[in-house]
């Protein structure tokens, strides 16, 4: 069976751990480095003439770092899709860079699987929070239970939690609307209204507004 395999750019300051990442994803059959760049201004002149599929976006970088690479390349094609990878394991940081739009974040000590996982998923159109991270959110969330009263203040409807927890679970708006048995538009319409209520500009930024307030248990 003939395929496209997935085009990615890596974004990184660091030579060695920037040809690292190269030669080890350039050993997945299903994978091709369609180039990479050292740092924001690079990366933003380089995607004039290359589309990649899956965009590995570093942090900390010299001339332009990743947080003003993203925000100018998704004005410029919203349609891309990056992960962060970094050394930063902070809230700020990748609650700074899903508020920016990317579609998924996994730390620079991950395994070679995890960062496999992350680009296959994302690509098929989900996002990816690596496990380290989950867990650090689930055991930062805010510590009084007040998921309860949250809910009732934003009017988050019995239905809308069953569709709030499917997703914090990761699973596909068809998932979703074969579980509940309602329509994809419907699971569309219950998506756009959480994001709503709880001021979230995406999916991830609703996934960690759920856990961290409780609306969800994981």
């Amino acid at each position: 069976m003939n395929y496209e395999p997935i085009k990615i750019m890596i974004v990184d300051d660091h030579d060695l751990f920037r040809e690292g990442v190269k030669y080890i994803l350039s050993k997945v059959p299903e994978f091709q480095i369609a180039d990479d760049a050292s740092n924001g201004v690079e990366y933003l002149e380089k995607l004039k003439t290359i589309r990649p599929d899956i965009v590995l976006m570093d942090i900390d970088m010299p001339r332009m770092n990743g947080f003003e690479a993203t925000r100018r390349s998704l004005e410029l094609y919203p349609d891309l899709k990056i992960i962060t990878l970094s050394m930063h394991g902070d809230q700020g940081h990748y609650l700074q860079m899903i508020e920016l739009g990317v579609k998924g974040f996994v730390l620079k000590d991950a395994g070679i699987s995890q960062l496999k996982d992350a680009i296959n998923e994302v690509y098929r159109g989900r996002n990816y929070f690596s496990q380290e991270l989950l867990m650090s959110i689930i055991l930062k969330k805010n510590q009084s239970p007040h998921g309860e009263q949250l809910r009732h203040q934003l009017d988050i409807s019995e239905r809308e939690v069953e569709v709030l927890q499917l997703i914090c679970k990761a699973f596909t708006n068809k998932q979703i609307a074969d579980t509940l048995f309602i329509s994809p538009k419907t699971v569309e319409g219950h998506k756009a209204k959480l994001m709503g209520k709880t001021n979230s500009s995406n999916s991830l930024a609703l996934v960690l507004f759920a856990i961290k307030n409780h609306l969800v248990e994981i």
